[in-house]
């Protein structure tokens, strides 16, 4: 996420979004300025509930986790959350699917106004499930896994679409493709390079030998005879 202040010039923006598109991102510009990030919010609100339902015995940490990596996770991962609730909304879209489920905002189903008391009988409870749910796997094995999973992923989504690629996989197929022009190229120099060294030196060439012309002696102006 890209965000400019009052004070942010156009082009500074510009600039950033070059840049990070440069290394296979997608840049994303918020159109107004506030506290967090966009992304933040959403990870925060998702937060709030998730320490409720741990916290009130609903589920383990592992069992929630379970929960959104094995049905809307995928969804989201692909297609984000408005998309996802448009296909849910059948042929009718997304004015069906707000009309269906709409009121259901008011129902008394989340605690995303209220937080849990962040005492140190919460913070052991997650903590310890969350041990547990690591199976003995070190951080460092955990971030492995994460972004073998994270590539494999988007390599799935690169082929999708009639080869065009999507969502993110339609990035990662467009900057794979830069990074094999950029190594093909860099191979090509190497090889010209290398068969450039490999020729032999061109010997230097003998000075000319210094000829001695004779300048042509003066004929007389007498005449015979």
């Amino acid at each position: 996420e890209i965000v400019g202040g009052e004070q942010t010039f156009p082009e500074a923006i510009e600039v950033a979004k070059e840049l990070y598109a440069s290394i296979g991102m997608k840049p994303v510009v918020v159109r107004k300025e506030i506290e967090a990030f966009v992304g933040d919010r959403l990870l925060e609100a998702a937060w709030r509930e998730a320490l409720w339902l741990v916290k009130d015995g609903i589920c383990t940490v592992e069992e929630l986790d379970d929960i959104m990596r094995y049905s809307f996770g995928l969804r989201w991962a692909q297609m984000g959350m408005f998309q996802v609730y448009r296909v849910a909304g059948g042929e009718a879209g997304m004015r069906h699917f707000m009309a269906q489920f709409g009121p259901c905002l008011k129902w008394p189903w989340t605690k995303l106004m209220d937080v849990p008391e962040f005492n140190d009988e919460l913070v052991d409870l997650i903590a310890t499930q969350s041990d547990e749910q690591a199976h003995g796997l070190s951080i460092r094995e955990l971030e492995k896994i994460r972004d073998d999973n994270l590539v494999a992923i988007m390599d799935a989504l690169s082929k999708q679409n009639k080869g065009k690629g999507w969502g993110a996989g339609a990035l990662h197929k467009d900057y794979t493709r830069q990074l094999a022009k950029l190594a093909a190229k860099k191979a090509s120099a190497k090889v010209t390079a290398k068969a450039e060294a490999a020729k032999p030196a061109k010997k230097a060439a003998k000075p000319a030998k210094a000829v001695k012309v004779e300048k042509p002696k003066k004929k007389s102006g007498k005449k015979k005879g």
